[in-house]
C-alpha cells in the first residue's frame, strides 16, 4: 500500500470515530498547560494530573511563579520524574515568562523554546493545542505509531525528521487533531512492547501488522490467533 492510502485510511477512520480529540493534560490556562506539558517529559499524564492542583493552586500564574525557587517548588513536584531539574525549569520558566513575555505564554515555536525546560516537542505541543497551529509534536508514541503504521519512511531516525514527514502528507487543519490520534493509539493500542493488534481498527492498512501477519485477516472485528 502507497503512503498516501495509508494516510487516507488514518483520516478516515480518525475523524469518524474520535473527531475532536483533546490532550489527557488537565489544565484551564494557556499558563497551566505549559507547566503540565513540561511537567509530563518522561512522566505519565495521570501521574502529572495528580500533582499539578496543589502546584497550581500555590502558583496560580506566571507572576506568582517568577517569586518562587526551585527550592520551594521542589516539594510540589517530587513525585514526578527527575522533580530536581523540573523545579529548576519552572522557576527559570516563571521569570523569563514575566520579564520576556509579559506574563503571556508565547505563540511560536521560537518563542516557547526560549523557555527553560522547552524543547521542540513542547513548543509543538503548546502551539498546537493552545493556538490551533499546524505544529506536530512528536514524541515517543507519536514516533512509534508513525513507523509502525508505515506513514513515514524507515530513514525518519529522529523526531524532527518524523515531524516533517508527517506534515507533509497530513492537511494542516488537521495536524492539531492528528498530533492527539497518534499520541492516543500510541498510549492505549499501539503499545511499545506489546501492540493490541487483535483490537487495533487500523491493521487494514498497518505496515506492521502486514509484516508481522501477513496471512491473517486484517478486519479489525476478528481477533488474533
Amino acid at each position: 500500500m502507497r503512503k498516501p492510502e495509508r494516510y487516507r485510511h488514518l483520516i478516515s477512520y480518525f475523524t469518524e470515530h474520535f473527531p475532536e480529540p483533546e490532550t489527557e493534560l488537565d489544565y484551564r490556562t494557556p499558563y497551566e498547560l505549559l507547566i503540565a506539558v513540561v511537567l509530563s517529559a518522561q512522566c505519565t499524564d495521570k501521574r502529572v494530573n495528580l500533582v499539578t492542583p496543589a502546584l497550581f493552586e500555590a502558583y496560580p500564574t506566571a507572576e506568582v511563579l517568577a517569586t518562587a525557587s526551585s527550592e520551594d517548588i521542589f516539594p510540589y513536584i517530587k513525585s514526578i520524574s527527575y522533580p530536581n531539574n523540573k523545579a529548576k525549569h519552572l522557576a527559570g520558566l516563571g521569570k523569563m515568562l514575566v520579564e520576556r513575555f509579559g506574563g503571556e505564554v508565547p505563540s511560536t515555536i521560537e518563542e516557547l523554546q526560549q523557555l527553560p525546560g522547552v524543547g521542540r516537542k513542547t513548543a509543538n505541543v503548546i502551539s498546537s493545542v493552545i493556538f490551533n497551529m499546524p505544529a506536530m509534536a512528536v514524541d515517543t508514541h507519536v514516533f512509534r505509531v508513525s513507523k509502525r503504521l508505515g506513514l513515514v519512511s524507515a530513514t525518519a531516525k529522529t523526531p524532527l525528521e518524523v515531524e516533517k514527514e508527517l506534515l507533509q502528507y497530513i492537511p494542516l487543519d488537521l495536524v492539531p487533531k492528528a498530533h492527539h490520534w497518534l499520541i492516543l493509539h500510541g498510549r492505549y493500542i499501539c503499545l511499545a512492547r506489546t501492540p493490541q493488534c487483535e483490537r487495533c481498527p487500523l491493521t487494514h492498512f498497518c505496515a506492521y501488522f502486514q509484516k508481522n501477519w501477513p496471512n491473517k485477516p486484517d478486519d479489525p472485528q476478528n481477533k488474533l490467533g
